[in-house]
């Protein structure tokens, strides 16, 4: 009899297990693992994890222990927490969670754009302390969108923001004509010069050394003192400080902050009190229905794994993303 394949789920327990999970325990061997002890009694004979949360206090310390391990799947579109030299250097496989929240976020970008551009921050503000102030709003349509990360949730939020009537650029690693949602893709050495060029810059840049702090002070000082910046990649794409410098002293007018450098935003952080800020929890993508796609996409990728055919999602381990994306 063939012995069945040992998955383990780590950073959740049985009694927080992803919601279809149970359905794969007639066809593996699965084991839960929340805590580091957990992972390392149960990670010497694990074939696959299914990274339900990455934490980094988990998977390092144990990595030595791994005798079998073959592929990781992220339940997380952002890999940034899981990638550790070892890992990076080893042969093992990882995969992602592209395409769970790419309209979601698309979605929420949108919201804020909206909110931004009709001042409804300011209008429930103003709601709570029954104060009646008129004013004109801007439109939507025609404003200039940058966006600066093209993979499949840059590209779902371009399709979005060109259905609302906007013009939408695109910045990615490297230049190319003929983009079905960009028309010509921007290569990241013409992302200050595009800058100037935008109503709204929105970040969707995965966490990774050559995008650490991509924006601060001389790509802020690039924006038009109109412009907002939103943020849906990664938290450590953005200086902070140049980030507070820069709305503090007008050189750009309001930003939405979905990630940070460090989450929970500290209280301290002045970004909670900055007026034309709007943070929120590391939400954009969270509807309702995601843990179950998630795991039905790491199912799927389970068959394939299974059969020995490629994977779906398979991450360039030093590019921190899908290539091609």
């Amino acid at each position: 009899m063939t012995e069945r394949l040992s998955v383990v789920v780590m950073g959740a327990d049985e009694a927080e297990a992803p919601p279809g999970i149970g359905a794969l325990e007639g066809r593996v061997d699965l084991r839960f693992a929340a805590t580091r002890e957990a992972l390392a009694n149960s990670i010497a004979d694990a074939d696959a994890i299914f990274a339900w949360r990455a934490n980094r206090d988990l998977l390092p310390h144990v990595w030595g222990e791994a005798r079998r391990l073959r592929w990781i799947h992220s339940a997380s579109a952002g890999v940034d927490g899981l990638l550790f030299p070892d890992l990076v250097e080893s042969g093992v496989v990882l995969t992602n969670a592209r395409g769970v929240f790419d309209e979601a976020m698309a979605e929420y970008v949108i919201g804020l754009l909206i909110m931004f551009a009709k001042g409804l921050v300011g209008v429930v503000d103003r709601q709570g302390r029954r104060d009646w102030v008129h004013s004109e709003t801007e439109r939507v349509r025609g404003q200039h969108l940058l966006i600066v990360g093209v993979g499949s949730i840059g590209r779902a939020i371009g399709r979005a923001a060109l259905a609302m009537g906007m013009q939408v650029r695109g910045v990615g690693r490297t230049s190319r004509p003929g983009d079905d949602v960009f028309g010509v893709v921007l290569g990241a050495e013409e992302l200050v010069d595009a800058l100037g060029w935008a109503d709204a810059v929105v970040d969707v840049l995965p966490g990774s050394p050559s995008t650490r702090h991509i924006f601060g002070a001389a790509t802020f000082a690039a924006m038009r003192p109109s412009a907002r910046f939103v943020n849906v990649g990664r938290g450590s794409t953005v200086d902070e400080a140049a980030l507070v410098d820069a709305l503090r002293s007008g050189r750009i007018a309001g930003a939405a902050l979905d990630v940070f450098e460090q989450e929970p935003l500290p209280p301290e952080s002045a970004l909670w009190d900055l007026p034309g800020v709007i943070v929120s929890p590391h939400m954009s993508g969270d509807v309702t229905g995601w843990k179950e796609a998630g795991v039905e996409l790491f199912a799927e990728n389970l068959d394939l794994f299974l059969s020995d055919r490629p994977l779906r999602n398979v991450v360039d381990k030093r590019l921190g993303f899908v290539p091609g994306t």
